[in-house]
């Protein structure tokens, strides 16, 4: 498989992604795929953002937030992880690898842990391969075409 895949990583923004932010800081180079969205917390990560990432095209999902016990909203990173959980529940239950979305602890000074946890998603979807509800843009092109005539 080529470097042609999309990772989506949810980072709450008083940790993981002050971490990617160190990482990028301290020149530490990680896989290009993955798209940062920053949020306020890893509480507010709703089931269906991670279910329309997938639904768009997106190879995995990464939710990227602070470690047990130091949410600065308290459990916002607990109620992260059941909702990771049940994602994977739900991806298993239309056909797709509940792998393809995985919950990450990570501090504000953990930039290699945020590198190391990019690498990690990039080789799992390496493993598994491209999310076979990504519509090819070539296919969609032709059908329009189809239509046309």
């Amino acid at each position: 498989m080529n470097g042609d895949y999309q990772i989506l990583a949810f980072c709450c923004q008083y940790c993981a992604y002050a971490a990617a932010d160190l990482a990028g800081g301290l020149r530490l180079q990680y896989p290009p795929q993955v798209k940062i969205i920053q949020i306020p917390c890893t509480g507010k990560m709703d089931v269906l953002y991670a279910l329309q990432a997938f639904e768009e095209g997106a190879d995995a999902v990464m939710v990227a937030g602070c470690l047990p016990g130091d949410c600065h909203f308290l459990e916002g990173n607990y109620n992260a992880v059941r909702r990771v959980e049940r994602v994977k529940h739900i991806l298993q239950a239309i056909g797709l690898q509940p792998e393809r979305i995985k919950m990450f602890h990570i501090s504000s000074s953990m930039a290699s842990r945020f590198v190391s946890a990019v690498e990690e998603m990039c080789s799992i979807v390496k493993e598994l391969g491209p999310n076979p509800l990504r519509i090819d843009p070539k296919v969609v092109s032709e059908e329009k075409g189809d239509e046309s005539e």
